[in-house]
């Protein structure tokens, strides 16, 4: 592995750590003592610092330097975690995400000068010193703060006469681990008290430290290493997970991970330690070991306890375990898998023709598919989590630039969906919260004058919901002005004044290309781009986007996504000379009625009653232009589909030919977009099949109608 590959590396772990710390802040906005969220936080800033130096990269290294001083002392409780101080962590945590944005090569250096100085503030007034009495100057040692043994006790100990030995023995095997930081340890960020801790986390105890090459204060050296620990851990403790929490640094530290006997436990003053087995490499003269008083608390394991072996059958690898994997590969993987599932259709539609059916392997066959596709789907599956990280810092930007008090509320960030739709749906989302607060939210002011709270709210929430997923941004402001859209529809041309718009109608002109109802143009809106472009990338994905609004009490917008790009199940139907594909998330039965359920309307419209609901018929072929299709809704197939966009509608077709899982194929890409087309596939007789896009379809035949009754 080269140093890029290892950069990259890195880069990923920032991506984590960010996510980490941002999850942090947010947590201590409602709970300030979290402490565990206050000690994730700084971990994270932590093991930016320590690969930055590593990497050379300096202004990183230096400012998450600074960000990580004033995150200990809020660890150590030496400042209280204030609303102030929460809002400069905020805003210092936007300009360490900035930092590592640089360094991808996504944005220019931050200027973090005036961030900087205000972190060092704030870091110099936590730190108090103890005043001495006029005119008696005495030297002062410097307060050490971060250590993990009682030094007192440490002192204290070196004359203390040897203690008795207990007891008790466990007769057990335990890790010994030797840990001597080299020179230079600390000259890349690193620290490795911090792995020590780690260590403790594991259960580990400190039974002893070298002292002797500690200098006299006068030649102590503040980046310099002295110090040598051995610490103890039950044998339970895999090997491997000693190892990993020195893997980052190198030939900075020397560690040496030895199985001993455990030996008998011995009483002193303070604390309970174990004397350790001399090991001869980790010096080449020995020196005499001091025992530690350490301030840890150890849960003893029971008497007589014993490591649990796995049964047969079980894996021994730890819960949550990942691997990074080249996306490339994965692509490759998924790209595979769909060309099984067409090889597959071919196979059963070549035994079709033949006449053989009822073939078990091929039945087996089928069903192995569709798991493999199943499994590589879920390997691509990411929580949308990733994208839903980035709206907090827009909100607090947001709120300096506007003035205005948002509270932004967050729901199943644990939604899973494709990694292509998830890349892909961050900017759109980005509009969506943008125009929520700046057209969406009232001021301060004007809220309280409405009888609001003067703090207004944003909800962003996810979920599944039949087979596709559901992202709404709403927000509790003023809601859609419609008469103000409707006034600037008519003087921009894009309706006649004597039109006659429904409410929804009005709601999706706010779509229109260069629409936009603000009075001035600002670096938040204005300039009529932001509302169109959301609409043309949630279609591009296979999407749509509604509204819903009421004035006075705020407004929703739901994106309705498909959870994958790749492979769906859909329904073979002809219409004409055609074979299309119906997607079966939309659909929710089909039917050949008789001539009392469909009743005709004028312009070749037809309702069909469905148990009592009398529902549009939309006619396919007409809408997609196909000559030769059925006209007859009784000699015709028709399905009940749902959508997003007018709930549930009949789709006419000609005859329904098979349903089976289809690899779908971009037809912006390899040809051009096509109205009421959401991609294509290739079938088991290897011709092309359009799919139909239903959302399209059904908003498309919804707007003629209310247009003609306009008319």
């Amino acid at each position: 592995m080269n140093q890029d590959d290892i950069q990259i590396i890195f880069l990923q772990e920032c991506d984590e750590g960010l996510a980490s710390a941002e999850t942090g802040l947010i947590d201590c906005q409602s709970n300030a003592q979290d402490s565990e969220a206050i000690n994730s936080i700084f971990r994270a800033v932590h093991s930016i610092k320590g690969g930055a130096g590593a990497f050379g990269f300096t202004a990183l290294q230096q400012y998450t330097h600074k960000f990580e001083t004033v995150l200990a002392q809020v660890r150590d409780g030496d400042k209280p975690l204030t609303d102030a101080l929460l809002a400069t962590l905020f805003r210092a945590f936007d300009i360490l995400t900035d930092h590592v944005s640089t360094i991808k090569g996504d944005c220019d250096t931050p200027n973090d000068a005036e961030m900087s100085r205000l972190l060092e503030e704030v870091a110099e007034s936590a730190a108090g010193a103890t005043p001495t009495e006029p005119g008696t100057p005495e030297p002062v040692m410097p307060e050490i703060t971060g250590l993990d043994f009682d030094l007192e006790g440490l002192l204290s100990s070196l004359d203390q006469p040897e203690a008795e030995s207990s007891d008790e023995t466990s007769g057990a095997k335990e890790w010994l681990v030797t840990v001597r930081p080299m020179a230079g340890a600390l000259t890349n960020g690193s620290e490795p008290l911090l792995l020590l801790r780690a260590l403790v986390d594991l259960g580990a105890r400190c039974v002893h430290a070298h002292v002797d090459e500690v200098p006299d204060l006068d030649v102590f050296d503040a980046e310099a290493a002295y110090l040598e620990w051995q610490y103890r851990l039950p044998v339970s403790v895999e090997r491997a997970n000693i190892a990993d929490i020195f893997d980052f640094l190198g030939s900075e530290c020397k560690v040496v991970i030895d199985e001993v006997d455990a030996e008998p436990v011995i009483k002193m003053a303070d604390a309970t330690v174990v004397p350790a087995a001399k090991h001869e490499a980790v010096t080449d003269a020995p020196q005499a070991l001091i025992p530690v008083a350490v301030k840890v608390e150890v849960k003893p394991e029971p008497k007589d306890a014993a490591p649990v072996a796995p049964q047969a059958g079980q894996a021994s690898v730890k819960a949550g375990q990942t691997i990074r994997v080249d996306l490339e590969k994965l692509d490759r993987l998924v790209n595979t898998v769909g060309e099984l599932v067409i090889t597959q259709a071919m196979l059963a539609q070549q035994l079709s023709v033949m006449g053989v059916s009822q073939i078990a392997e091929v039945a087996d066959l089928d069903h192995l598919t569709r798991e493999l596709q199943d499994c590589a789907m879920s390997i691509r599956a990411q929580p949308i989590r990733s994208v839903f990280s980035r709206v907090p810092r827009i909100v607090r930007e947001l709120e300096t630039e506007t003035g205005k008090r948002v509270r932004l509320d967050v729901e199943g960030e644990g939604t899973e969906l494709d990694k292509t739709v998830v890349e892909r749906i961050g900017e759109p989302l980005t509009h969506l919260i943008r125009n929520a607060i700046d057209h969406g939210l009232e001021t301060p002011e004007d809220r309280t004058a409405a009888g609001k709270s003067p703090e207004g709210v944003v909800r962003l929430s996810a979920e599944h919901r039949g087979g596709r997923i559901l992202i709404c941004v709403s927000d509790d402001g003023r809601g859609i002005n419609r008469e103000r859209v409707l006034a600037k529809a008519i003087e921009r041309g894009l309706i006649g004044a004597d039109a006659q718009l429904s409410d929804e109608e009005i709601d999706n002109l706010i779509f229109a290309p260069g629409f936009s109802t603000a009075q001035t143009v600002s670096n938040i809106s204005g300039r009529g781009v932001g509302m169109d472009v959301v609409r043309q990338n949630v279609q591009a994905l296979g999407g749509r986007i509604s509204i819903s609004s009421r004035p006075g009490h705020g407004s929703t917008f739901t994106l309705a996504l498909p959870l994958t790009l790749a492979i769906a199940d859909g329904m073979i139907v002809g219409v004409g000379d055609q074979t299309l594909v119906v997607p079966l998330t939309h659909i929710v039965e089909s039917l050949r009625p008789g001539p009392q359920e469909v009743r005709q309307l004028g312009g070749g419209k037809f309702m069909l009653n469905v148990r009592g609901q009398f529902l549009p018929v939309q006619h396919v072929g007409r809408r997609l232009g196909i000559e030769g299709s059925e006209t007859d809704p009784t000699q015709a197939v028709l399905i009940v589909v749902e959508s997003e966009t007018a709930g549930h509608s009949v789709l006419m077709v000609d005859t329904i030919k098979d349903q089976r899982q289809v690899v779908i194929k971009s037809l912006e890409t390899n040809f051009q977009q096509i109205d009421g087309v959401a991609g294509a596939t290739i079938l088991g007789d290897g011709r092309v099949a359009l799919i139909l896009d239903v959302e399209s379809v059904v908003a498309s035949e919804l707007g003629r109608s209310r247009m003609a009754e306009a008319a």
